[in-house]
């Protein structure tokens, strides 16, 4: 796995917003890009806006590799359809971000982690890939010896978001179902989007 070394919080200050809508972030008392110029007011030109929101977006999922986000861009865009739509149904229904939208853990790098470790199971089968794309139907559950983790029933008892109609999920068993893939209107993002300049900035 790749180790990620930036400070969460850094990539919150750095793009303005409260990426995960958490009310513990930094943000919420200091709204202002981190370093000695931070304060500083800034022209953005179109690149920098095409630059902030893939960022923005590649850091929402728990600040995945540029590899594993360029490489997911090339498969949106072979797919049909419009390819920033593809792109969200893509993000959406890896196995992390399926745990983290089903509320068994509390932020997405600890989903990643959740999964890595090998707690979560598809279909019966223990999968241990972040990044293994969901399909539609598949059940997704945490495996008997890990539902009694503190911080599991914890985040399960006072979630923090709620889970959105393109899954269901039995909070009794853990176990969730992905309904369907989602378009960018359905994703509950605490902050505005825009995966259209994503792919603007990839096609350059």
């Amino acid at each position: 796995m790749t180790k990620r070394v930036e400070a969460k919080s850094k990539i919150c200050r750095r793009l303005g917003v409260n990426l995960w809508g958490r009310p513990k972030n930094p943000i919420v008392k200091r709204d202002y890009p981190p370093g000695e110029h931070g304060q500083k007011r800034r022209k953005i030109s179109g690149y920098g806006l095409q630059l902030a929101a893939k960022q923005k977006l590649r850091g929402y999922y728990g600040n995945i590799t540029e590899k594993q986000f360029h490489k997911l861009y090339e498969e949106a865009s072979r797919r049909r359809g419009d390819t920033a739509e593809n792109m969200i149904g893509l993000l959406e229904r890896r196995l992390d971000t399926v745990v983290y939208r089903l509320n068994f853990v509390p932020t997405p790098f600890a989903a990643r982690q959740f999964v890595n470790h090998g707690h979560v199971w598809v279909n019966g089968r223990r999968v241990n890939i972040p990044s293994y794309l969901v399909r539609e139907g598949d059940v997704i559950e945490v495996k008997d010896r890990s539902k009694d983790l503190a911080f599991v029933l914890g985040t399960v008892q006072q979630p923090e978001r709620d889970v959105p109609d393109y899954l269901s999920v039995d909070y009794k068993a853990l176990k969730g179902t992905l309904v369907r893939t989602p378009k960018l209107a359905d994703v509950p993002y605490p902050v505005q989007m825009e995966p259209n300049l994503v792919v603007e900035y990839y096609s350059r």
